[in-house]
């Protein structure tokens, strides 16, 4: 293959640097690859951040057993209990706000362990 003849380095060099239209192009089409490398990794982010919104917002948990799914159906695949049902976003901060109960003191809700030594 060999090496770019320096006659057309001196060309391209001078086609940069002349105020033609073949100059103008040429700095145009860096510029706007320049700028597309600069601005396709906030537009990839972007697009990344709306596609996680979007399967979270497709995510239901099982209130049985806490399994998180997608799945269409009513039950949850694991125990087999009803999932909940998607309300509208208006409702569901509310209805979240009013189901959390904080009357109840933490020790009925906390699990004790108790450690016994076992013997083999």
């Amino acid at each position: 293959m060999g090496r770019f003849p320096p006659l057309l380095w001196l060309l391209l060099l001078g086609l940069l640097l002349l105020p033609t239209a073949a100059g103008r192009v040429l700095l145009d089409v860096a510029g706007g690859l320049l700028i597309t490398l600069l601005a396709l990794p906030f537009i990839l982010g972007g697009l990344g951040w709306i596609g996680w919104k979007v399967l979270q917002s497709r995510v239901r948990t099982c209130e049985a057993c806490g399994l998180s799914t997608m799945t269409t159906g009513a039950q949850c695949p694991a125990c087999g209990s009803m999932l909940p049902t998607k309300k509208s976003g208006a409702s569901t901060g509310a209805a979240s706000a009013a189901a959390v109960d904080d009357s109840r003191p933490a020790s009925d809700v906390t699990i004790d362990i108790k450690a016994e030594d076992v013997d083999a």
